[in-house]
């Protein structure tokens, strides 16, 4: 009888095992499908743009003016997008990290049960409320502390990028530093590090491809993001390398300009085309991101 109860319990965590297995197999699936489709409807609705509009001149244009000239380019676009990416990673990399390591490594435990859940719950902010604070403090904050006649730059921009971008690497970050096995704090203290050293030179090397993906899930949130940028950058679709300038991005200028076009237009299917590139780059950069962390793992 037990036998027969034994043989039954291992049949159904077969069968549990099997369908979980299925699952997760299907959900990969669609997920496939689904990238593949939105990447089909980008391509169809940037056909008429790329046959109609000279493809080098978008890619190297340096003006974009759609509803005055009809000109359609790209590279100021671009050129505010890497601006307030890169300033925001400058920004929130350091700052991120060191908090990270201090709640996984040095923090006592009721300060650690402290920041944890306000860091996670500053992670579930709306990107429209943060752009509406760093509206009515950073941008005024900036205009004043650097005398300039707006604060609508892409300094302001990368600001409050860096502080949307910064829950998300902190979180990660300190869950990689935390699957540190015990026993190599352990076997360098024996060697007399002590805990600092420990942390630097053990710790942070063994979860460096744990950290390096949490950096590239902020750079993803940072280069997605479209409403605070559009709130606070300034809108100015010029080629400016100043970060006290404004600036205009990818994503703010088909949030701005997607609700004004004519369905099936030129310009229409321009937006298209920019977020075709934009598609494009993002998946270039978890490619590559994940083809560097899996060769860390491999080291």
């Amino acid at each position: 009888m037990e036998k027969l109860k034994k043989s039954k319990k291992s049949k159904f965590r077969t069968f549990k095992a099997f369908l979980i297995s299925r699952f997760i197999f299907i959900n990969g699936i669609i997920s496939i499908v689904v990238l593949g489709l939105i990447l089909a409807f980008l391509v169809y609705n940037s056909i008429k743009f790329f046959s109609s509009y000279p493809f080098f001149s978008f890619i190297t244009g340096t003006r974009w003016s759609p509803t005055v000239n009809e000109k359609f380019g790209f590279v100021p676009l671009m050129v505010g997008s890497l601006e307030v990416a890169f300033g925001a990673i400058i920004i929130a990399v350091p700052f991120s990290v060191g908090v990270a390591i201090y709640i996984g490594e040095l923090a006592p435990r009721p300060v650690r049960e402290i920041l944890k859940p306000i860091i996670e719950v500053l992670a579930t902010l709306p990107s429209v409320v943060l752009g509406f604070i760093g509206l009515k403090t950073i941008v005024p904050f900036i205009k004043n502390f650097f005398n300039l006649s707006i604060g609508l730059t892409a300094l302001s921009g990368s600001i409050i990028l860096a502080f949307m971008s910064m829950p998300t690497i902190i979180s990660i970050s300190e869950d990689a530093i935390n699957a540190v096995p015990n026993r190599l704090r352990n076997a360098s203290l024996a060697l007399g590090a002590n805990k600092w050293e420990t942390t630097y030179k053990i710790v942070v090397p063994t979860a460096s491809s744990g950290i390096l993906a949490a950096i590239m899930l902020g750079l993803g949130r940072i280069i997605g993001e479209t409403m605070a940028v559009l709130m606070i950058t300034g809108n100015s679709p010029r080629i400016v390398f100043s970060w006290l300038q404004p600036v205009r991005t990818i994503t703010a200028t088909i949030a701005a300009e997607m609700g004004e076009t004519v369905q099936g237009g030129l310009h229409y299917s321009a937006l298209f085309a920019i977020g075709l590139i934009l598609f494009l780059v993002t998946f270039l950069i978890n490619f590559t991101s994940d083809r560097f962390v899996n060769r860390i793992r491999n080291l």
